[in-house]
């Protein structure tokens, strides 16, 4: 017959075909071309329509002998091509288990975070208490319960982040102080604790200044708290972060949230100390802010003015890493640049 005649040239021919391919996807091309639905196979049995109806099954049963021995022959060849494909993957990712390994770099606390755990560990030795708080926060604590009511001028000294008219972005850590005045039981001890945390200003991003930095704000309160207590606490922090020989010097200033207020300076470069206040270069740096508890924030807490008292500071670490290191540009800190941040590597 001529289809059986035509069939058994198409199985020969496929399986030269198949016998020789080089790799998967010729043999698949094969496959395609021999058994798919546009295959020559397929293409063939057509014809069957022309057969007389004794010849059907035979040539139908001869067509599912054909189609069946390429079909195994392909099975075959692609065992074959996968083993071969294999061998040839694994001999040339083949490891060398003699060569040297790669060193693991071992990664560094950021500079800020090793300034800010510094002073919170000198705190904390002094008996004071780390509190943090929510960096989204209420005009009501952010604000009001610090002696600055609503349209007080003290609110243009910030400027604030705010979701809605009563919710805002923090522009300071002393809503955690007013949060915790608030439960603080006076029956248990005197409170002392600091706040540290990333507060939010509306400020234009330069060398000096971000729309995102970070307080660390410290609250003592108890009974016969005086200036001089807070004079001796700010020493013995200069001390510790910028080094013994340092002197700090209080000058008037002015917080809504303290009465009296105070700028706190530091003794700083070659004429570190001098009395000198004409001299551009008289040897003082301003490094925080600071005051005795305005009895108006005391009131607000429920704490009794007429019995208790205490002082509050707000320093900036990012203000005292750049002094402590030298470094000129606030921005470093928060380009994740390699080059800078490994330069302060953590002692042992």
């Amino acid at each position: 017959m001529a289809l059986q005649d035509e069939l058994t040239k198409i199985k020969n021919d496929a399986l030269t075909q198949i016998s020789a391919a080089a790799n998967l996807d010729a043999l698949n091309q094969i496959r395609v071309q021999t058994l798919g639905k546009k295959g020559a196979l397929t293409g063939v049995l057509r014809g069957m329509k022309d057969l007389t109806p004794e010849q059907r099954p035979v040539v139908g049963s001869f067509a599912n002998t054909v189609r069946d021995a390429l079909t195994a022959a392909i099975d075959q060849r692609h065992t074959e091509l996968a083993a071969d494909a294999l061998q040839a993957r694994l001999a040339k990712e083949t490891l060398d288990v003699t060569l040297p390994g790669r060193p693991v770099h071992e990664g560094t606390m950021h500079v800020l975070d090793q300034v800010m755990e510094d002073v919170e560990q000198l705190f904390m030795g002094m008996g004071y208490q780390v509190v943090d708080g929510p960096e989204v926060e209420t005009d009501h604590y952010n604000f009001e319960m610090l002696n600055v009511p609503k349209n007080h001028p003290a609110r243009d000294m910030q400027d604030t982040f705010y979701i809605t008219p009563e919710v805002l972005m923090r522009s300071q850590t002393s809503p955690v102080q007013a949060r915790t005045l608030e439960k603080h039981d006076f029956s248990k001890g005197p409170l002392k604790m600091i706040s540290p945390g990333r507060v939010y200003r509306r400020d234009t991003d330069d060398a000096t200044h971000s729309h995102q930095f970070h307080q660390i704000e410290g609250l003592v309160i108890d009974k016969h708290i005086t200036m001089a207590d807070l004079k001796g606490t700010l020493e013995v922090l200069a001390k510790h972060v910028f080094g013994a020989n340092h002197k700090i010097r209080l000058r008037p200033s002015y917080f809504p949230f303290t009465e009296p207020s105070v700028e706190i300076d530091v003794s700083w470069g070659s004429k570190a100390g001098s009395d000198d206040v004409t001299s551009k270069d008289n040897g003082w740096v301003e490094v925080l802010g600071a005051g005795m508890v305005h009895p108006n924030v005391l009131k607000s807490a429920g704490v009794d003015a007429d019995v208790y008292g205490g002082f509050a500071f707000g320093l900036g670490p990012d203000r005292f890493a750049m002094l402590k290191y030298g470094i000129e540009d606030i921005r470093n800190f928060y380009l994740n640049d390699q080059r800078f941040l490994t330069q302060f590597k953590q002692e042992g």
